[in-house]
């Protein structure tokens, strides 16, 4: 019986070195810093991972530093999705060959599906390269410009992709996650991923969520988790406008490259992002760091899980 996916999982940023080249020898300690933060699963080469600018070769030297860096302590999902569709199947035959826990994919994004049922059958030409590991499908539509219906995705899923096993859903629209919530029922994990909903994915009845921020704030989602569970809203909103006045903050300062600037900022280095992504100078870097803390959070000091934590 496969694992479930619950509770908080990291996008993984993928160390790099000033030059832009690799800096895998990092992936250790940031794993070390993810699982004492309480982060439960490893979501790799995604977008947070930049996986779409790395080389073939690339993605697979990532994927194995942090396969034997989790060494099988909390699942890690390969992200293998491709503009071709044999290449993408090849990732998946690499990512069960390291011992992977699990593989997912964007659709290919450049000729794309046209109906739910073509790309139920793209996804399983991808997910035939891992037979043994589940699958997650990977909705970014904001991205992939792939806006399907996924109900009628799943059901065609189901029979069509052997290992299939869900859905990473990163988009707002809350009204079509709820229903492929219940259209999965407890059979398959429909794994949330816009971090400053959290809440409402929470409310649309989501076990786990996938997403960048998880990297920086992990204290701050477990929050949020943690005061909805046990029935308080209105603290739980509260923490939320936290995390939505930190994204605006980071993503106004650069996207992605500010991102991975914040990893600096909690004292693991990850180095710059690839062009198209320039990167921040040390003046943005700290016009943002004191942004952060106008807004109430910082660094956390010794002693705590680290990350950027309330002040």
């Amino acid at each position: 019986m496969r694992q479930r996916i619950t509770g908080l999982v990291a996008a993984t940023f993928t160390p790099m070195h000033s030059d832009g080249s690799l800096r895998l020898e990092a992936a250790g300690r940031m794993v070390e810093y993810l699982l004492g933060a309480g982060i439960r699963a490893l979501y790799v080469v995604g977008s947070t991972g930049e996986g779409v600018s790395l080389t073939g070769q690339e993605r697979r030297a990532t994927a194995e530093a942090f396969v034997r860096a989790a060494a099988g302590r909390v699942p890690v999902i390969v992200q293998v999705g491709h503009t071709s569709l044999a290449e993408a199947r090849e990732l998946a035959v690499h990512a069960q060959a390291i011992g992977a826990d699990a593989v997912s994919a964007v659709p290919p994004f450049y000729w794309k599906p046209t109906s739910a049922a073509n790309l139920a059958d793209c996804m399983a030409q991808v997910a035939a390269g891992a037979p043994k590991l589940p699958f997650y499908y990977y909705h970014i539509p904001a991205i992939t410009s792939v806006g399907l219906d996924l109900v009628e995705f799943i059901r065609i899923a189901r029979e069509r992709v052997p290992t299939f096993a869900g859905i990473k859903y990163t988009a707002p629209t809350v009204q079509e996650y709820m229903a492929c919530v219940a259209e999965a029922g407890d059979r398959l994990d429909i794994l949330w991923g816009t971090d400053e909903m959290l809440i409402s994915g929470l409310v649309a009845g989501a076990k786990a969520a996938v997403g960048s921020t998880y990297n920086y704030a992990p204290g701050l989602y477990r929050r949020i988790i943690e005061a909805f569970e046990r029935g308080d809203l209105a603290e739980a909103r509260r923490w939320q406008l936290l995390s939505v006045e930190m994204v605006r903050c980071i993503l106004s300062a650069g996207g992605l490259a500010a991102q991975k600037a914040t990893m600096r900022l909690i004292g693991y280095d990850c180095g710059p992002t690839r062009l198209p992504f320039a990167p921040l100078s040390d003046e943005q870097i700290e016009r943002m760091a004191q942004r952060l803390r106008e807004i109430g959070l910082a660094a956390a000091t010794s002693g705590s899980p680290g990350g950027l934590e309330p002040i």
